[in-house]
């Protein structure tokens, strides 16, 4: 028997303590008493038994409950019971806790060793498992971990995870490449220390509640990432990076098109109106003639503002719309409302004007941001019921005028709300009988966009839509 064996007697003094110490070290082993709670504590951390053996009571308190409270902090360690009297009760206890059994008299010398040896073999036993469990486990673990590895390199996708601090936990290596940095470089350290790129800076320190889920990243070399923040429990968050840089070329070559056909187009449609106007001048027109003649100027008129607003779309995404003045975007609220009160009377519509008191002014060129609003007002009388109402808010917040649009039409699915800013979309839920072109909410995000704000909607079914539109204020 190997002498190190130490085992751990738990008892009240009596003759079961002479006895079975004179029988563990006939048999070869070691033994070491003691007789309270805080002596047992002690010895389970200084001499780290093989065994312990603890009274049915020790120092006053039930030793089973003790017995109970080591099983759970030392799992692996055999744990045998001494009580004076055997009943099925204790049987019971003893197997509820998992306790490996039992000693209770009358003993004899053999009775304590072979108990002993019993539980020490199923205690190496069980050992032997665990220990091949964790080789397994470590093995699956190791394996699963290279497996992450391999598949977080090659995301084509750029990654980067963050602790709960905000510093960097990984990168991979198309993050690298994005941002011309080096992970063992920047690894633990505060992603506004490592990446200073200022579009990725606004995108973390952008509230969530806005509900602005994605942001471009421009870099210096033309590059375009889409990047979107997510949590991520227990860790913190990650960045996904995705190059749209292709998807923003196809979009210049499509608005560049775009605009070259209205240009080329604005000129025979001014034509073509001007002479059906003057056929009327020639002579008199029969009731069908003039029908027809007013619907081809109606259609005419409809393609010419179609053709008007895509010039005007592809001036704003060409970077043209450099004025720049002190605006008041109340003013502005004001006077389209006023243009627009005989569509809205005529409609029995009632509008909400909530203006905050001393707002700040705005650096903008006021002809695009009266678009921008004759847009949004136009588009909430458009879907709002006769007798309906239409609210308009503005206030400032953190040094930014916000402007809030809303109407009680039928609102605008979840599904569509990501492409309701996208050039000649339109909502599915979109009554046949409202014209529209599908450019006047791209032209508004256009118009915000060369502003440097933001706009976003929130719509619910069968209750409406609100539009948001946040403008930085002139600086002081």
């Amino acid at each position: 028997m190997n002498q190190t064996v130490m085992i751990l007697l738990a008892l009240d003094p009596s003759p079961f303590v002479e006895l079975g110490q004179r029988a563990l070290h006939s048999a070869g082993y070691e033994t070491a008493v003691v007789h309270d709670r805080l002596s047992l504590e002690r010895a389970l951390h200084e001499v780290s038994p093989d065994l312990l053996l603890i009274g049915e009571r020790l120092g006053g308190e039930s030793g089973l409950q003790l017995a109970a409270e080591q099983r759970e902090r030392f799992p692996t360690l055999p744990i045998l019971v001494y009580v004076e009297k055997d009943s099925l009760d204790i049987a019971k206890e003893v197997l509820r806790l998992g306790l490996n059994g039992y000693l209770y008299p009358p003993l004899r010398t053999d009775d304590i060793v072979s108990t002993i040896r019993r539980s020490l073999k199923q205690a190496q036993r069980l050992g032997d498992w665990v220990r091949q469990e964790v080789r397994r486990s470590t093995a699956a673990l190791q394996r699963q971990l290279a497996d992450f590895k391999a598949i977080f390199r090659n995301i084509d996708d750029g990654i980067i995870i963050l602790d709960s601090k905000g510093r960097i936990l990984l990168v991979n290596p198309a993050a690298e490449r994005a941002f011309s940095i080096v992970a063992e470089e920047v690894l633990g350290k505060p992603i506004e220390e490592a990446i200073p790129h200022p579009d990725l800076q606004a995108m973390l320190l952008r509230p969530r509640s806005e509900g602005v889920p994605y942001h471009e990243i421009n870099m210096d070399d033309g590059r375009v990432f889409n990047a979107y923040l997510t949590l991520v429990p227990n860790v913190g968050s990650a960045i996904e990076l995705q190059d749209i840089s292709y998807l923003k070329e196809l979009d210049r070559i499509k608005s560049d098109f775009v605009h070259t056909i209205s240009h080329d187009l604005r000129s025979p449609l001014t034509s073509v109106l001007g002479y059906a106007e003057l056929i009327g001048r020639t002579g008199p027109l029969n009731e069908h003639q003039r029908e027809f003649m007013s619907r081809l100027q109606a259609s005419i008129r409809h393609v010419t503002t179609l053709v008007n607003d895509l010039l005007d779309l592809g001036r704003l995404e060409a970077g043209l719309d450099t004025r720049r003045e002190v605006v008041h975007l109340e003013d502005i609220v004001e006077y389209v409302l006023d243009l627009l009160k005989p569509q809205i009377e005529a409609r029995k519509q009632v509008v909400d004007l909530d203006v905050e008191t001393g707002l700040p002014a705005l650096r903008a060129n006021p002809l695009r941001l009266r678009q921008m609003v004759d847009n949004l007002i136009n588009n909430a009388i458009k879907y709002t019921p006769a007798g309906g109402k239409i609210g308009v808010r503005i206030r400032a917040e953190d040094g930014q005028v916000i402007l809030e649009v809303s109407d009680t039409g039928p609102g605008v699915p979840p599904a569509d709300q990501p492409r309701i800013f996208e050039k000649f979309y339109r909502a599915q839920n979109v009554p046949s009988n409202i014209p529209g072109s599908g450019l006047g909410l791209a032209i508004v995000k256009s118009i915000v966009d060369n502003h440097q704000g933001r706009v976003w909607v929130e719509s619910t079914l069968g209750e409406g839509t609100t539009f948001f539109v946040v403008l930085p204020a002139q600086a002081d």
